[in-house]
């Protein structure tokens, strides 16, 4: 049995910022990856479904993580810059006959573009006041999204065909599959690399201190505008995604109420960490389906089930923010800190 030794006892930069500190860690995370590709072969179209949800929701929850938790800057216009990026996929691919992949990243810099104008004012506002910019933004952009009909198809949404690769049409969950798989840990390898750089750290101090950071030399305008250019390319690549999931986008798909769910995710999972968006966008996604089972299983000896649960669905969003606030302010990220300390005490790290 090996142990790890108590302190610090790295001998170089490279050992010291490594990401996986064991071998252990690293045969885990394979095994993980591994698994993830195996899974459709074994798992139900519904399954599939979910965690095709799930790749969607993980990229966009990271992009506001790192506007909101590395950064400190409050959006609550994230779900319409994911529209901004769904229609902007779907015009190109629709009129350019474009490769499905470029459609995407062209939405995704159609998003960064517009979310660098809308972020512009995050150099003179600062919390609430800042949030309230957002919220306009979000407003602004819907009413474009249901006017701007020769692009967006207005309230009766755009149809796009199915994504194709070597010919073969992207058009059920499984094939979607490892398309949204592939683009989540890419967009996740980037976004934790990305904290590591100087980049990275220019957020950070932004957000524990702006004016300190500013007095050390950090271009607060240009890193302001640089994390919303990124977090909207998140968003735009997230709604390229759901473009070519649904084949059918809405105004409907990007109200405030997907910037809150955004929201929520980063704050259940934990804001700043790269793993906490991930398991909020875990967590917020799976939650209604489980909440969908139990009114299911209740309706069999009460019929009227049905109906509360899909009345007090929004209400169990909110009790669960304020809880995670209250007992779990760190999200979901510190728990798994703490089981992974807990388990330190034991054997397996080598």
């Amino acid at each position: 049995m090996n142990y790890i030794n108590c302190g610090n006892f790295k001998t170089s930069y490279e050992k010291d910022f490594a990401l996986y500190q064991t071998t252990f860690s690293k045969i885990i995370l394979t095994i993980f990856i591994i698994f993830l590709f195996v899974f459709p072969f074994v798992a139900t179209d519904y399954l599939l479904y979910i965690f095709n949800l799930i790749f969607v929701s993980v990229i966009g929850a990271i992009g506001l993580n790192i506007l909101t938790g590395a950064t400190g800057l409050i959006s609550l216009g994230h779900g319409a810059f994911i529209g901004v990026g769904a229609y902007a996929t779907g015009y190109l691919y629709n009129n350019f006959n474009t490769n499905f992949v470029i459609a995407i990243l062209f939405g995704g810099f159609a998003a960064a573009i517009i979310g660098s104008i809308f972020g512009i004012p995050s150099l003179r506002l600062k919390g609430l006041y800042l949030s309230i910019a957002t919220l306009a933004a979000q407003f602004i952009l819907e009413f474009l999204f249901v006017r701007m009909e020769g692009v967006t198809g207005g309230v009766t949404g755009l149809s796009v065909d199915y994504a194709k690769m070597f010919n073969i049409e992207i058009d059920d969950d499984f094939k979607f599959y490892y398309l949204g798989l592939i683009f989540c840990i890419l967009m996740t390898v980037f976004a934790v690399n990305i904290m590591r750089t100087k980049i990275g750290r220019a957020f950070l101090s932004i957000r524990d201190n702006y004016i300190a950071a500013e007095v050390m030399g950090v271009n607060i305008f240009h890193y302001k505008i640089l994390s919303f250019a990124i977090s909207s390319f998140y968003a735009g690549v997230a709604g390229g995604l759901w473009t070519f999931y649904t084949t059918i986008i809405t105004p409907e798909h990007f109200t405030i109420g997907v910037s809150i769910q955004y929201l929520s995710m980063i704050i259940i999972g934990g804001l700043g960490k790269v793993l906490g968006s991930i398991f909020g966008a875990v967590f917020m996604t799976v939650l209604p389906e489980v909440l969908k089972l139990i009114s299911d299983f209740l309706s069999q000896y009460y019929q009227d089930i049905t109906q509360l649960f899909a009345s007090i669905r929004e209400g169990v969003f909110g009790l669960v923010i304020i809880l995670f606030l209250m007992f779990e302010p760190e999200g979901l990220y510190r728990r798994w800190k703490l089981i992974k300390a807990y388990w330190k005490l034991w054997p397996f790290s080598y």
